[in-house]
């Protein structure tokens, strides 16, 4: 007579006729998924040969929430430096590239992630944003109207004559646990003062003006470089950035290229600042 067990259970061995209760349930399953945030941020965009130069464009900005993460695959993770012109790619296996910032011109600028801003010897268009990742860069005013360079949150501002603007606004996020501002635009450069004009905030470096030159975007956030003034020269983008947060009962602790770890609540947050890689 046969007992009936549930599914997945042995009550007898055929071929050595020993009999027991065998559980082998365990082994039949899929392996076990869970699920993923990430951001990923490519390096912002520059300009340090342009004279009257618009600021750099952000670097594109990607965000996922509720990823399938499946046990043993790895994933692959690529962090783009910033740019003395457009910035280089982030990227993560399985996901779509974010795209590095475009240049600001002296006269038209780049396209990329976020646009970077059109130059002074205008009037000058701003470069095109990358959709669903950043906006475009201002437009240049003719006498010097340098404009700021597109951000992940808004477009670079108009220059008008003899009038030049800031960089767009980044986006916030709160993966890390704590809210963070990343891939703002750079400022436009200025010959008419010694004020700078800001750069985006989230890591957007201010222009240059007669007295100095850009200021560089801010390392790890994706923010574009600060336009050149009347001095100096403009300045490079930021370095992107990949981070990646997972539930911690299902963190394997397997990566390469020293992320830094930390938690918040029941998470475990890995934010790539160089390339490296995670087994899920």
């Amino acid at each position: 007579m046969f007992r009936r067990y549930p599914r997945g259970i042995i009550t007898a061995n055929a071929l050595t006729g020993t009999s027991g209760v065998y559980d082998i349930s365990e082994s039949l399953q899929a392996p076990r998924v869970y699920s993923a945030d990430l951001l990923i941020i490519a390096g912002g965009g520059g300009n340090t040969a342009a004279s009257q130069g618009g600021g750099g464009g952000a670097g594109g900005y990607l965000t996922y929430s509720a990823q399938t993460f499946t046990p043993g695959d790895v994933k692959t993770i690529t962090v783009g430096a910033g740019g003395t012109a457009q910035g280089s790619n982030s990227s993560v296996t399985g996901f779509t590239t974010a795209v590095g910032g475009g240049a600001g011109g002296s006269t038209n600028g780049g396209t990329g992630g976020s646009g970077g801003g059109g130059g002074g010897y205008g009037p000058s268009t701003g470069g095109a944003g990358t959709s669903g990742q950043g906006n475009s860069g201002g437009n240049g005013g003719d006498g010097y109207g340098c404009a700021g360079g597109g951000g992940a949150g808004e477009a670079g501002p108009n220059g008008a004559t003899y009038t030049p603007t800031r960089g767009g606004n980044g986006l916030a996020s709160s993966i890390t646990g704590t809210s963070v501002t990343r891939a703002g635009g750079g400022g436009g450069g200025t010959i008419f003062s010694a004020t700078a004009l800001a750069g985006g905030t989230g890591g957007g470096g201010a222009g240059g003006t007669n007295a100095v030159g850009g200021v560089a975007g801010t390392a790890n956030t994706g923010g574009g470089g600060g336009g050149r003034g009347g001095a100096g020269t403009g300045a490079a983008g930021g370095s992107g950035v990949v981070i990646i947060s997972v539930p911690t009962a299902n963190y394997s602790g397997v990566t390469t290229g020293s992320p830094t770890v930390t938690t918040s609540g029941s998470n475990t947050i890995m934010q790539f600042n160089s390339s490296g890689s995670y087994t899920a």
